[in-house]
């Protein structure tokens, strides 16, 4: 799996998991946990991982959904 985009946002993770499970591509989402237990200094970020042969349609999705920003 390749890390497509970090993030300290719920928000952003939460949409970021909704277009691609839409799209049905492969993903995990990983280590929110570790956010939420080091508290508010953001030190860990949250990472979203997808399948390698789907990491070019993930990028498309979600530019086409307004996070191309959000993308590492």
């Amino acid at each position: 799996m390749v890390e497509l985009l970090r993030s300290n946002d719920p928000v952003v993770l939460s949409f970021a998991d909704a277009v691609l499970r839409d799209a049905n591509i492969p993903h995990r989402v990983v280590d929110q946990d570790l956010g939420r237990i080091e508290g508010s200094i953001g030190a860990i970020q949250a990472r979203v991982l997808v399948a390698d042969d789907r990491i070019d349609d993930a990028r498309e999705a979600l530019t086409e959904a307004g996070l191309a920003d959000q993308l590492g």
